[in-house]
């Protein structure tokens, strides 16, 4: 088996492998955001409009405390995966906030 990468080339694959997962994770972020935000604005002007209500505090805690464990279960395994303490993991995270 031959190598994909001759080894003076070697040094760069541990450098841009995390800058570009960084880059694809943070567009993934602000684009997460931007829908949040939008359906947040749509579901209050719905109910300014009156055509739905909204929940009322209580509600929406209790709801909170029921779902967010089992997503906190899931989502625990898989920020293992990412290289977060990497330095080109949070310039590319940084950079995919910004322009992605």
């Amino acid at each position: 088996m031959t190598n994909l990468i001759p080894p003076e080339y070697a040094w760069i694959v541990p450098i841009v492998v995390p800058f570009i997962i960084g880059l694809i994770v943070g567009v993934i972020i602000k684009k997460a955001l931007k829908l949040i935000i939008a359906l947040i604005v749509l579901i209050v002007f719905l109910a300014v409009v009156g055509y739905t209500q909204l929940p009322s505090f209580e509600e929406i805690a209790k709801a909170a405390l029921m779902y967010l464990p089992k997503i906190w279960a899931e989502a625990s395994p898989l920020l293992n995966i990412l290289p977060y303490s990497s330095l080109t993991f949070l310039l590319g995270l940084a950079l995919g906030l910004w322009k992605g």
